[in-house]
């Protein structure tokens, strides 16, 4: 059974005047985050691929909540339109808030590719959201300098399956038989690990000016888990046992808007809004470096 502590959605502050960005916002806990978000006054950026499913999802919050999202079309999956998704965003706005990083690709089929042809998984959930993230910096570091007392911050869905793969293997990124020998799960798994290293070095390198923060969500019944007739059986047979997925942005939520979440700089937190311990693995910096200039080697020459 999930932990928990005293803190709820409904425990938000108001978040007028307050901008955001939400990636995968327009279904599962990103919708929900969003959601939540626009209940409280906050000015939220919808970051998703699809426009006609993004409108869509903002038509059904604004009924719900009286206040509309802003779509923003990103393909986490393709260098060229995160680059103009970001500047599309700052052509906007001067203010950051908060970054959710919440969007997420799992158990895809072996012969995935992203446009640039990493290994789906790795290079949606990890690279893209990386190249994202450092295409926002400069409006997040503008967002600090104007309010030094009110750090922006960045917050990362992972998931506690990291473990079940907790490292990079570099000869899997891209296709070849050395990510062939993996299923799709280690695959994901590798995936949620890179995540907590890239949100680590985030701490470690910007914390003067950020509160970077990853989490594992809990586990729902989504949109992702339905990509694949196994885990399809295995939710359903589960489905007892699995939370709400109203329930499914606190961890975010708290880390991205809560007083709290200013203390919560390199933290990872698990269900509900409860600090938790990383494996070893996960914690080791020379890893989150390594992890780190790879990537920068990826996007260098965009």
């Amino acid at each position: 059974m999930p932990k928990t502590s005293q803190w709820k959605i409904e425990d938000m502050p108001d978040l007028t005047g307050r901008v955001y960005i939400v990636t995968g916002g327009n279904a599962g806990i990103g919708k929900e985050c969003v959601k939540a978000l626009l209940g409280k006054g906050g000015k939220v950026y919808m970051g998703a691929r699809s426009e006609a499913k993004a409108q869509a999802a903002i038509k059904e919050l604004e009924q719900a909540t009286g206040r509309a999202a802003i779509f923003l079309k990103l393909d986490l999956a393709d260098f060229a339109s995160i680059k103009q998704a970001a500047a599309e965003f700052m052509a906007k706005e001067s203010q950051l808030n908060t970054l959710f990083n919440s969007a997420g690709v799992g158990w895809s089929p072996m012969d995935d590719l992203t446009a640039q042809g990493y290994d789906a998984q790795f290079g949606t959930n990890v690279i893209g959201h990386f190249y994202f993230t450092k295409h926002l910096l400069p409006v997040l570091f503008q967002t600090y300098d104007s309010n030094p007392s009110d750090k922006p911050r960045i917050v990362t869905t992972s998931s506690d399956y990291y473990k079940q793969f907790p490292k990079v293997d570099y000869a899997t990124l891209r296709d070849g038989p050395a990510r062939r020998k993996l299923n799709s799960g280690q695959l994901y798994g590798q995936s949620k690990f890179g995540n907590i290293l890239v949100s680590n070095e985030l701490a470690r390198r910007y914390g003067d000016k950020i509160v970077s923060t990853s989490l594992h969500p809990g586990v729902f019944k989504t949109d992702l888990q339905s990509q694949d007739r196994v885990i399809r059986s295995l939710v359903w047979i589960a489905s007892a046992f699995l939370s709400p997925v109203s329930m499914g942005p606190t961890n975010q939520l708290f880390a991205g808007t809560a007083p709290e979440g200013a203390k919560l700089n390199g933290k990872y937190l698990i269900p509900w809004a409860v600090e938790a311990k990383l494996s070893k693995e996960a914690e080791d910096q020379k890893s989150a470096e390594k992890l780190w200039d790879w990537l920068e080697q990826q996007v260098s020459a965009i």
